[in-house]
């Protein structure tokens, strides 16, 4: 008996691929066409369950570099059509014996496209998937009706910083990733710029980081409800008053908002693939991005001192911040990319001369 149960009592049968188990975790689906190891191994899907969209999911198979941690975040994955033999250049292993040596609750045959629009119309929720004759359906609706939520980017951010990348010129800025669950294409893409690199944890103190004394600081991606990171926020806020350039990607471009005065709602089912249009308000330029987030910073909550850059042509919601009177902006997606595209790099760019630019003034 193989089948995911959601908290409203909707259940979806399939076939069990690995260890007989049982998994919680918000529902979630992603509509990317490429990136399936990419997308299970980002720290922003934390104790959540992924339904991918795509059919064909396996064909290519993992390897240890397209990793964006060291392990899958997800509690459990659902494909529509998985493959188990894989063939590509790249290739290392098998994504059924990733799965499994991760101990990730996985069902395959699932009805992908039918979830995904009863999660579209019923909207976010949690769910059960079982592989396991020891939980019975009953069992399965009362677990995923008492799952309760909690603060999840302590559990995934560096528990003692680290330097990532010291070139050789000493008067190299220095830039601090605050790590709310930082995926390493954020650090890879940084590590192209002449730049020293350090990444400190999101409980990291105003006293603490002055000791890297930083000339900018990147607000990392990471899971859950972004009210929960008050440590981050609270710093946020002094590095707006010191004037000290920053950049927040994802759960970071909402910290940055309830740092400056805003709000943040649940989305109710929120943005995720690598196929999502954003406009530029200020070039009226279109971009298609990767996006991966449940929360939203709420318009109307909106303090006179942030400006809204860039918007979702999906519905409207704010892609992009940047505050009147302090260095720094945000937005709501990864530029990144690690799957998706790459069209939004320029906002690294942009990040680089900012803090380039404080280091000499």
């Amino acid at each position: 008996m193989a089948f995911l149960m959601l908290a409203d009592g909707t259940i979806f049968r399939g076939e069990a691929i690995g260890t007989p188990s049982y998994a919680l975790g918000e529902m979630v689906f992603n509509t990317s066409h490429t990136g399936y190891q990419e997308i299970l191994t980002d720290p922003s899907y934390h104790g959540q369950i992924i339904n991918f969209t795509m059919p064909h999911i396996g064909n290519v198979g993992v390897n240890q570099e397209d990793n964006e941690s060291e392990k899958i975040h997800a509690t459990g994955a659902l494909f529509r059509d998985f493959s188990t033999h894989f063939s590509n250049w790249r290739a290392e292993d098998s994504l059924q014996n990733f799965l499994v040596n991760h101990q990730i609750a996985t069902l395959s045959g699932i009805d992908t496209r039918a979830l995904t629009l009863h999660l579209r119309e019923k909207g976010s929720q949690t769910g059960c998937i079982v592989t396991t004759d020891t939980i019975t359906p009953e069992k399965a609706l009362y677990l995923a009706q008492h799952h309760l939520s909690r603060s999840l980017a302590a559990l995934v951010s560096t528990k003692e910083p680290y330097l990532y990348q010291d070139p050789e010129n000493s008067s190299s800025a220095h830039v601090v990733v605050v790590d709310c669950g930082v995926k390493k294409g954020i650090l890879k893409t940084l590590a192209q710029y002449p730049i020293k690199i350090s990444v400190a944890p999101e409980s990291i103190s105003m006293k603490e980081l002055n000791a890297f004394a930083p000339d900018g600081v990147l607000l990392s991606n990471g899971p859950g409800d972004p009210v929960h990171c008050e440590s981050v926020i609270q710093l946020t806020n002094q590095l707006l008053q010191r004037q000290i350039p920053i950049f927040g990607i994802c759960l970071g471009h909402q910290i940055l908002a309830l740092a400056a005065g805003a709000k943040t709602k649940k989305m109710k089912f929120g943005h995720r693939g690598a196929n999502h249009p954003i406009k530029c308000c200020k070039t009226g330029s279109v971009f298609i991005s990767s996006q991966n987030h449940g929360f939203v910073v709420d318009e109307t909550s909106l303090p006179s001192d942030l400006e809204i850059t860039h918007i979702s042509l999906f519905d409207g919601t704010i892609a992009g911040l940047r505050h009147r009177q302090a260095p720094a902006f945000s937005f709501q997606g990864h530029p990144e990319a690690n799957p998706g595209p790459n069209e939004l790099m320029v906002l690294f760019k942009q990040f680089i001369n900012e803090v380039q630019h404080a280091q000499k003034h």
